[in-house]
């Protein structure tokens, strides 16, 4: 038998081999991301896992000779994810194991050389743009390729402003605009949509639809001619990229309590979505259930769905609700890995006959967790709970980020992740395992399980790390809200949050040592995140005052009193920062350039 396969391999090797018409056959790179109708292989992978028709391998060397229409190509592909469907009408793929490894050789259909998922290419083309939400798959948001640095900083100035249409109650904007092509895409707290001219704030398009009870953060997301928008509380939508006329709308929603507060990530054909279990003032009511959506980019067909904690809500959904996500994902190509952060558990810090949290005694799974899935099914990998048994409204929430750093000696693939608990951590990306552990702001009674009255805690329900971070050069950038909250065994006392006397801090964090390098400290919130442009990381306070520090140092080089406050976050392009400017005062977008 064995030389029978041989032999057919071999003429197959021949038949799709031979020059067709004249045409001589051109050598493949490792990498590509072509993916070919029908393929001859030869070679050894490893670890095959097989999803719906398609067979998903680690390449430890394969020979390839693939066709696509009439012409072949021969390649070698090695230590790379390679994936194909071997279920032709023949069956005329044969596997041989040696060991842990597999040889394989015969005909497969659709095999990709290179199969780790792709982004599009408004991302992938135009890498010195702002075209992700945190401005790449890894979540850094540094802008390394802008000419803005300590040196040029001081001459930034206004270049123009937009008046923001859609202000709500949180304000005009909670998120980050995205640049592509010298275009400005924004979204307001009202789910308005707007494409400005980068150079000059003229306006291009704008699609509205005034929904009040936008909380955000929201924003747009960008892929294959397409901007994609959360429309309302419940509905995803894509609009055409240049006209931003609709092209399709899916409810991911069917719960009235149950709403969209997140800005979309694109990637490999899909659309990366998630509910909380809230709208608009209506939060935590029994029952809700904050899930992860993967939508097909193409019509917004579901592709996939993963509940983010317990679908029975820890046995009492007619109290218990939970989980959820409120900041864009990270997405590591390499393993086909989407890294998020898991929302807390409701009621806090108890209920009516239920103190303490008892009605979701336990650790209330998966709620206040960092969890890896797989991006092409929703499967999870692994999961760390941070923070269990949560009755302090203590999230994991904010975007995580992907970094390579040495910890312990050990050189590592890491993901930092924060919440309003006011931690931040590294975990091992393998694995999940907590490397490091470092507080930032002020701490106060947040470790207790059990309340006995009226009890202060910091942080609070809207304090810890708010709003995302920031990560270049080993350091890690954290925009902290000091502001505490009195609880009781049965509740909140709402009357308690006081933002007037709201501080804050920003704190750099080197990531190899888990060790604090300096802190800023302010007489407001930082719910401006933080965004690094080369040697200088930026932030903004709640009363609208943008600052600037050199990134390893923390000295102060730069400030700019914004015409409204904020609670918003930058886009950063060649010599350019566009900044909502969103609270109260004049609702803007500036520009500012040097």
């Amino acid at each position: 038998m064995l030389n029978k396969n041989l032999i057919f391999l071999t003429s197959a090797l021949l038949v799709l081999a031979t020059p067709i018409c004249g045409v001589t056959i051109t050598r493949t790179t490792t990498g590509q991301s072509t993916e070919f109708i029908h393929a001859v292989l030869l070679g050894t992978i490893n670890d095959p896992e097989t999803i719906h028709d398609t067979t998903y391998a680690h390449a430890l060397a394969l020979h390839y000779i693939a066709l696509n229409g009439v012409l072949p190509k021969i390649g070698t592909v090695k230590d790379t994810q390679v994936s194909y469907n071997d279920k032709t009408p023949l069956g005329h793929l044969h596997k041989l194991q040696h060991g842990t490894n597999t040889f394989i050789f015969g005909i497969v259909r659709q095999f990709n050389p290179s199969s780790e998922g792709q982004g599009p290419s408004e991302i992938t083309d135009h890498p010195s743009d702002w075209a992700t939400a945190n401005k790449d798959y890894e979540n850094t948001r540094a802008a390394v390729q802008s000419t803005i640095n300590s040196t040029t900083v001081q001459s930034l100035h206004l270049v123009w402003s937009y008046l923001i249409q859609g202000i709500s109650g949180f304000g005009g904007a909670a998120s980050t605009p995205l640049i592509i092509n010298n275009t400005v895409y924004f979204q307001d707290l009202k789910a308005n949509v707007v494409a400005l001219d980068l150079q000059t704030g003229t306006v291009k398009w704008s699609k509205i639809y005034n929904c009040s009870a936008v909380v955000g953060p929201n924003g747009p997301a960008v892929g294959y001619g397409k901007l994609f928008v959360a429309k309302d509380l419940y509905n995803i939508t894509a609009l055409d990229l240049n006209t931003g006329n609709e092209l399709w709308t899916t409810r991911i929603s069917t719960v009235s309590t149950t709403g969209i507060d997140i800005q979309p990530v694109v990637y490999d054909g899909m659309v990366y979505v998630a509910t909380v279990p809230g709208t608009g003032d209506v939060f935590y009511a029994p029952g809700g259930i904050g899930t992860i959506y993967a939508l097909n980019q193409e019509n917004g067909s579901i592709l996939w769905s993963f509940d983010t904690v317990d679908p029975n809500l820890w046995g009492h959904p007619e109290v218990n609700s939970g989980g959820g996500c409120w900041y864009p994902p990270a997405i590591d190509p390499a393993t086909n890995t989407i890294f998020w952060g898991i929302a807390n558990p409701a009621p806090f810090a108890g209920a009516p006959g239920w103190p303490n949290g008892e009605s979701y005694a336990g650790p209330a799974l998966y709620t206040d967790s960092l969890m890896a899935l797989d991006h092409r099914t929703g499967l999870m990998k692994w999961y760390t709970q941070a923070v269990a048994h949560d009755i302090f409204d203590h999230d994991l929430q904010i975007s995580p980020i992907l970094v390579s750093a040495t910890v312990g000696g050990i050189e590592q693939k890491v993901v930092l992740g924060a919440g309003k608990m006011g931690n931040v951590y590294a975990f091992n990306r393998d694995t999940g395992a907590i490397l490091w552990t470092v507080p930032v702001g002020v701490h106060m009674n947040d470790s207790l399980d059990v309340l006995t009255g009226q009890t202060p805690v910091e942080p609070g329900i809207l304090g810890g790390v708010e709003t995302c971070m920031a990560y270049a050069d080993g350091i890690l950038y954290v925009p902290v809200v000091d502001m505490p909250t009195t609880y009781y065994p049965e509740g909140v006392n709402y009357s308690s949050i006081n933002f007037a006397a709201a501080k804050g801090e920003l704190v750099a964090i080197d990531v190899n040592l888990g060790r604090i390098i300096w802190q800023k400290p302010y007489d407001t919130m930082d719910v401006g995140a933080a965004t690094v442009v080369n040697d200088v990381v930026f932030t903004a306070t709640f009363d609208g005052m943008i600052y600037g520090y050199q990134a390893a140092t923390g000295q102060q080089v730069f400030s700019y009193q914004a015409p409204a406050g904020i609670n918003a976050w930058p886009a950063i392009v060649g010599n350019m920062i566009v900044w909502p400017t969103a609270v109260g005062g004049v609702p803007s977008l500036i520009a500012l350039g040097i």
